[in-house]
């Protein structure tokens, strides 16, 4: 924990915003009352395509490449060594892998842990996408972006899978799922088993979503007006919003894989809320409005791990489903039920994000 000023003045407010909405988002969908019967716009994709559901994860990691842009050219136009950066960032890194590990920890089976996931993969793509900011000019972000998703594509189209061959794409016959199913073996995903969603060879193009967001630091730092920043941002997003819908005809938007496809069509969507998002709040003036998601959005990290956790406990005391069948099942249907726990789950969040930032205390992992 570290006390600062409340909403220090050199924050990127709408950044801020952005990511509360997200985080926001992401608590309503991972904890309905009732799974079975949530609305399907508040559920994955089973497979190829997208729901707002699938926006949450890719712009988490488009907003930590955001950050990385932000935060270390800051640091390094004030003349911080890049050996001390990237060693800070190893330390975060470390910090938001293990506290990964904890979300799934429970119930402690060390033969069964999940290596991968959520934190771990934000981990991850930081840390390299980090250190591709640090040693590398503009020119060369670029290369290792359009790099990792061209390798990725190629990777998924080209290498035959025993038993099945190459450019399978369907659940059990795709590279990626072999990898995990071959290397990670027992420490998958649970709900899956042979293969984790956060897997080894898809987060190739997760970085790829990362070094997106680097993109769009560099935009946010140029020295232009705000209107013309804005609508570089816009032009670009909805430029990668067309390019994956083009790649989508050769390999489908796919959020479980993440397909090059999906890191386009999503960074370009976070192009373009990010620049909603500033020219409402800089321009416009309308921060007021977004208060409850720039207070989220500052301690991030904490309600991630307060929900996770939180949900874990409730339900293997029962809590969950006691308070669900009690209190929000009698009165509404199954869908609209299972959406009211979800609201008043995000309120509690945003309750322990709001005592925290009351006492100026910010979680930086």
């Amino acid at each position: 924990m570290a006390q600062t000023e409340a909403f220090p003045s050199k924050r990127l407010v709408p950044l801020d915003a952005f990511r509360g909405a997200t985080i926001a988002l992401m608590v309503l969908v991972n904890d309905p009352g009732d799974g079975r019967h949530s609305y399907g716009p508040l559920q994955h994709s089973a497979w190829n395509g997208w729901t707002i559901t699938d926006v949450v994860f890719p712009s988490f990691l488009w907003i930590v490449g955001v950050a990385i842009t932000l935060s270390l050219g800051k640091r390094l136009a004030e003349g911080a060594p890049k050996a001390k950066l990237l060693m800070q960032a190893a330390r975060r890194a470390l910090i938001i892998y293990v506290l990964g590990l904890v979300v799934y920890a429970w119930p402690i089976h060390l033969s069964t842990q999940r290596l991968l996931g959520v934190l771990q993969r934000i981990a991850i793509c930081y840390f390299i996408a980090a250190a591709i900011y640090l040693y590398c000019k503009l020119h060369g972000q670029l290369m290792w972006l359009a790099g990792l998703l061209i390798v990725y594509w190629l990777l998924m189209t080209l290498i035959p899978v025993p038993c099945f061959g190459a450019g399978r794409l369907d659940v059990e016959g795709n590279l990626a799922h072999y990898i995990d199913r071959i290397v990670l073996g027992a420490h998958n995903y649970a709900s899956t088993k042979t293969w984790d969603p956060e897997g080894i060879v898809s987060t190739v193009p997760a970085i790829a979503t990362a070094l997106l967001g680097v993109m769009a630091g560099h935009l946010i730092r140029v020295q232009r007006q705000l209107t013309e920043r804005v609508t570089w941002m816009f032009f670009t997003g909805n430029a990668l919003i067309a390019l994956g819908m083009i790649c989508d005809m050769w390999l489908p938007i796919n959020k479980k894989l993440w397909t090059t496809s999906f890191s386009l069509f999503m960074g370009g969507l976070d192009f373009v809320l990010l620049a909603m998002f500033i020219w409402l709040l800089d321009h416009l003036g309308y921060q007021r409005y977004v208060r409850p998601f720039v207070i989220m959005g500052m301690n991030s990290i904490a309600v991630y791990m307060a929900s996770e956790l939180g949900d874990t406990l409730l339900g293997e005391t029962g809590w969950h489903h006691a308070i669900y069948n009690n209190v929000f099942a009698p009165f509404a249907s199954p869908a609209n039920a299972s959406l009211l726990y979800a609201i008043c789950y995000v309120l509690l969040m945003y309750a322990i994000a709001y005592l925290m930032y009351k006492r100026k205390w910010f979680w930086r992992a």
